[in-house]
């Protein structure tokens, strides 16, 4: 009987500790897992910030969410007609003429008539500034030869700049079923067509006209305000429709450093701008670029093999930078360039031959892709064989 009433004091002692104990491990606040995040776009289905030549994701919401892109669309129009320019396949005088269907598009347009001429400048300032859907179709028959057989170039350009949420069925962005793209594959392809200085004698244009001199002259203002009203801003698109609601990619230089902005369905287009003002100045505000190489800037030279030149210099595809929080310090960059001993002739201009690297202590901050700057022929027998003799007499 003893025995059993120790057993119970000692329970008495034992349990009250025991429920004070978890109480107190119950009552300790949670150690926060991770940092809340970022909240700069409220009034929007999605956006993202990207910096151009590093392209840095600096701010994302949603950005991976199809949705219909509207005249966003038109970026990747313009980035094939500004490859056929480089191409030297079009010039900005060529004349384009408008087929009868071009000329029925509806929703934004230059009011072009069937049959009408314009030349290709003319076109890009109806598609930049004024988001023409005529022009857009007119371009898209000319380079192509037709409206389908453009879209199939604008799917087929997604897919190789990597972009696995885009499908576009037109070139305007006039509603269609299966038309869509995301804030990231938007900001991806507007920072494919800024690469092109040209383009942005267009897209940065707040106003000018058409069919100047005539009774039929047309005053052209830009669907991007910001071109207007945030220093900076020189690029690149609007977009609206019902579904679709307000959409904008804008493009912005300023202090050596180029950002893309892209917010897609928001509710009105004050609403618009002031997402992308926001997601500008929180760039501008934070972040700061080093240029460390110039597109085109020789890096390298590699040995040709029977070429008509020993050698063909590498240059960067595209401008190479070093991103950094401001504030922060950058240990110092190492450049490692990979490429082969040698290749082999024929060799064209732009091909791929080497990347380079660029390191922050261990961590691999940027990889650029090395292009061959010109063009290098096969070497010629005759060719071939003084290179031999002159071998030959050197060795004696």
């Amino acid at each position: 009987m003893k025995r059993l009433v120790g057993i119970l004091v000692c329970m008495t002692l034992i349990f009250p500790l025991a429920s004070v104990s978890f109480a107190q491990s119950e009552a300790k606040p949670k150690a926060k897992t991770q940092e809340s995040k970022l909240n700069l776009v409220d009034k929007a289905s999605s956006a993202v910030l990207l910096e151009q030549d590093t392209g840095k994701v600096l701010y994302e919401k949603n950005s991976n969410e199809k949705l219909p892109p509207a005249s966003m669309t038109k970026i990747m129009t313009m980035l094939l007609i500004m490859e056929e320019i480089n191409k030297g396949k079009l010039t900005l005088k060529d004349k384009i003429r408008t087929s009868e269907y071009a000329a029925s598009m509806g929703g934004s347009q230059i009011f072009l008539e069937p049959g009408e001429e314009m030349t290709v400048d003319e076109m890009l300032k109806g598609i930049a500034i004024a988001s023409g859907n005529d022009a857009s179709v007119a371009m898209a028959e000319h380079i192509a030869g037709s409206e389908e057989a453009f879209v199939e170039m604008m799917n087929k350009k997604a897919k190789s700049l990597g972009l696995k949420n885009t499908n576009f069925q037109n070139p305007t962005g006039l509603p269609a079923e299966n038309h869509y793209s995301t804030a990231y594959d938007m900001a991806v392809m507007a920072k494919e067509l800024m690469k092109y200085s040209l383009i942005r004698q267009y897209t940065g244009k707040y106003e000018d006209y058409l069919r100047q001199n005539t009774e039929k002259k047309f005053w052209l203002v830009n669907t991007n305000k910001l071109v207007r009203f945030y220093p900076g801003v020189d690029g690149v698109k609007t977009g609206f429709t019902g579904e679709a609601r307000y959409c904008l990619t804008a493009s912005a230089m300023k202090n050596g450093m180029r950002v893309i902005a892209v917010v897609m369905g928001a509710p009105t287009s004050k609403e618009r701008n002031a997402q992308v003002t926001k997601l500008l100045d929180y760039a501008y505000a934070h972040y700061t670029t080093k240029q460390m190489y110039k597109k085109d800037q020789p890096i390298a030279a590699i040995k040709v093999n029977r070429g008509s030149e020993k050698k063909v210099s590498l240059v960067a595809a595209e401008n190479v930078s070093v991103l950094s929080k401001k504030g922060e310090s950058i240990a110092k960059v190492k450049k490692q360039v990979i490429m082969e001993k040698s290749v082999k002739a024929p060799i064209k201009k732009g091909d791929a031959l080497g990347t380079l690297v660029l390191k922050n202590g261990d961590e691999v901050i940027s990889k650029t892709m090395l292009v061959a700057s010109a063009d290098i022929d096969e070497a010629s027998w005759w060719e071939l064989f003084k290179r031999t003799i002159s071998i030959f007499s050197k060795s004696e």
